[in-house]
């Protein structure tokens, strides 16, 4: 597939990865600056050799990790045969380098290197080529920024990116997904890896879910599969902080930590109140970190990512020096539910740190919409190119409620801001009530829901806000925000 070049600034738009569970730590002492490169890397999936993009560091890793206070000061390099551009997901920079191709900056050119520097927000957060295509080839990797109180825990931590991986080339799956049936017409049973996958699950008022439009061959956690699992070891009785990072391209994930209950302490590098539990979801682009206080003695302790309405899993598997490490599956025994499509888990959510109280100078709706056949995904019925963006005036106070009419849910990623939720809703039930939620920069809006954001508008530039669904970002999922001084 091939897109005309006005598009192009939109097609630079994220990304995936390749990154290992236990990250090199490079922020040494006097050190002032970091490289990362941007290449080609080999696989072994399920025993098959696959070519994907990564993002590697001066110590041969994958990623970038920050010690507290330090600047994010990187020389990027780009050693593809290709143009690329890298966003750091979650971070406020200046806006020309926020890694939108053409946003102001130009996209990298083969063997260009450019250097950014900016003070980071401290938490788990990741980076991603702006190009769709490019991170469906995981072209993504974690970022990292620790803060005083990591370094004064008594806790280890664990790293795990998340990616689904197909063979064939992403314009080889965009091509079934717009040439296959429509919504809800194809047999599931009947498919094989690379197709189109509706996924379809019951959902309101009769209407039919699509949650999967592509059936991957592979689920990747830190570059492997449950076939070939990531073993971290860990203490008899020790505290461990999973920091997760959902970069697939397409998939929703249900975390799993099995018989071990779990705190989920923070969302998209953002403290909340926290919440326990064993069974955690997350949209793509959005993270999760969850605290756990492993049993006295030996063990092995799977952490499953679980896709959505599925049986595919992937994960990595925490276990003691003694321990004995079964094999784990890679299907389960029964499709797991479609995620937070009654919008609990995120209502459950409070913020640890409010945005101050302000009155709402902007409020506006941004409608999401969009057809399974034809492949069309929509933000107020306009497509990238035709959009028209969302206005708003550097510093007000600014609401914006997504309401989803489509049958596919949305993470909907807005650049350069740390936003709340104050309000869910869904169904057709009307407004959404008001709730203290979650400090933000990904959200998850499912299919006939309502959700309202809520931030401060940031320096005077233009802004992405798109959803991080890949092919839903290809077809033109993406608008705007054009914040003026």
């Amino acid at each position: 597939m091939t897109f005309p070049i006005s598009r192009r600034r939109f097609l630079a738009t994220t990304s995936a990865t390749l990154a290992a569970v236990s990250l090199p730590q490079l922020s040494i002492a006097g050190a002032t600056r970091h490289s990362l490169t941007v290449g080609t890397r080999t696989l072994d999936i399920n025993g098959r050799a696959a070519t994907a993009f990564g993002l590697e560091n001066a110590a041969g890793g994958q990623g970038l990790i920050l010690d507290p206070g330090e600047r994010f000061r990187v020389t990027l390099t780009n050693a593809l045969n290709q143009d690329t551009m890298i966003h750091w997901h979650g971070q406020i920079p200046p806006n020309d380098q926020d890694g939108v191709p053409d946003a102001p900056m130009p996209a990298l050119r083969p063997g260009e290197t450019r250097d950014y520097d900016f003070a980071p927000l401290a938490g788990t957060h990741w980076m991603h080529s702006h190009f769709p295509v490019q991170e469906m080839q995981l072209l993504a990797a974690p970022l990292i920024v620790r803060s005083q109180a990591d370094i004064t825990a008594d806790r280890q931590e664990v790293v795990m990116i998340l990616q689904d991986f197909a063979f064939a080339s992403p314009d080889d799956l965009m091509a079934n997904i717009e040439h296959g049936p429509g919504h809800g017409a194809m047999d599931h049973g009947a498919m094989g890896h690379g197709a189109m996958d509706h996924g379809g699950m019951a959902g309101m008022n009769g209407m039919e879910m699509d949650l999967n439009d592509i059936d991957f061959d592979a689920y990747l956690a830190n570059d492997r599969t449950l076939a070939d699992p990531e073993v971290v070891r860990v203490e008899r009785g020790g505290r461990v902080k999973l920091r997760i990072i959902n970069a697939a391209s397409a998939t929703v994930f249900w975390i799993d930590t099995g018989a071990i209950e779990g705190r989920l302490v923070a969302v998209d590098g953002h403290a909340v109140v926290p919440l326990s539990g064993r069974r955690f979801g997350f949209a793509m682009g959005q993270r999760l970190d969850i605290e756990l206080d492993l049993p006295a003695g030996e063990g092995a302790w799977p952490i499953l990512a679980l896709r959505e309405g599925e049986r595919e899993r992937t994960g990595i598997i925490l276990a003691t020096a003694g321990a004995q490490v079964s094999r784990v599956p890679e299907l389960g025994d029964a499709a797991v539910s479609a995620f937070d499509y009654d919008l609990a888990q995120e209502a459950s959510l409070q913020n640890a740190t409010a945005l101050p109280e302000r009155a709402v100078a902007s409020s506006e709706m941004v409608m999401l919409g969009g057809t399974m056949s034809p492949y069309r995904w929509t933000i107020n019925d306009r497509v990238w190119g035709e959009h028209v963006p969302i206005q708003a005036r550097s510093g007000q106070r600014v609401e914006l409620m997504f309401h989803n009419m489509s049958m596919m849910a949305h993470p909907m990623h807005l650049h350069g801001h740390v936003f709340q939720v104050v309000g869910v809703g869904g169904h057709n039930i009307g407004t959404p009530r008001r709730i203290n939620g979650a400090l933000r920069d990904t959200v998850h809006i499912p299919p006939m829901s309502m959700v309202t954001i809520a931030f401060d508008a940031g320096e005077a530039a233009r802004w992405m806000l798109h959803c991080h669904h890949m092919p839903h970002l290809i077809t033109g999922m993406m608008t705007e925000l054009v914040v003026s001084a």
